[in-house]
């Protein structure tokens, strides 16, 4: 060591300074190739949900006959004619009474009801039909079976609603409600509040759907689903 110091001291021996490269063009190369996995997977997801969107679209732009989508045309409600009921649950308020009767007399009965869903906007509606999720791996008619269009949907009209069981909530917005007791009581008791089971077993285009029921029991709803009657017998011509 002390051989080395004197070498040191002797000889003025050249030593490269230290430098970190700040190269910003270099950090940013990095960033994108860190990055681009995820871009990728990005731009493919929404290259598949326009790919989709497009293909509804189109799907209705060439088939707006009310028989082939299997749903009805429907106007939206007004704002000042809807109900708060319970959290998330507005009804049209000419069908909250008979409602919240019937499910009063269904606990009454030893049934409880649990209201799932009432009214929803033309544009709530748009955004579950076009949602990705929703469409993944269904054509637009396939689509249509399951969920209705926006502007054909019973529940904006305000005169729809979704029940499910309380006792069994695994059986919401499944075919298995059938199977139970507030479906039954609804099968027996509902037509006695006005209500009717809207998309029954073995309908031509749309899915068997238990829990949907509409309400026919004033003068407003039965004009709203009538004109809508009126529209498909036209279009059936």
């Amino acid at each position: 060591m002390e051989q080395t110091n004197e070498i040191n001291e002797a000889i003025d021996i050249p030593v490269a300074e230290r430098r970190c490269v700040d190269d910003k063009n270099l950090k940013f190369k990095k960033k994108i190739i860190f990055l681009s996995p995820l871009l990728v997977f990005f731009f493919f997801l929404i290259g598949l949900l326009l790919k989709s969107n497009f293909k509804i679209n189109n799907f209705m732009m060439n088939n707006s006959d009310p028989r082939i989508l299997g749903h009805l045309p429907y106007e939206e409600v007004l704002k000042e004619d809807l109900v708060f009921i319970e959290p998330h649950i507005w009804v049209h308020k000419d069908m909250s009474r008979s409602l919240l009767s019937m499910r009063q007399d269904a606990k009454r009965e030893g049934v409880n009801l649990v209201f799932l869903s009432g009214y929803r906007s033309i544009k709530l509606q748009e955004e579950i039909f076009y949602s990705l999720k929703s469409i993944r791996n269904q054509n637009a008619s396939e689509r249509a079976r399951v969920s209705a269009p926006p502007g054909y949907s019973e529940h904006s009209t305000g005169f729809a609603i979704d029940i499910g069981d309380a006792n069994y909530r695994e059986t919401d917005f499944e075919v298995e409600f059938e199977n139970t007791d507030a479906f039954r009581w609804l099968k027996m008791n509902a037509a006695k509040y006005h209500f009717k089971l809207s998309f029954r077993k073995n309908n031509r285009h749309i899915n068997y759907e238990p829990w949907h029921w509409r309400y026919e029991g004033s003068i407003e709803a039965l004009k709203v689903f009538e004109t809508a009657n009126r529209e498909f017998i036209n279009a059936s011509n």
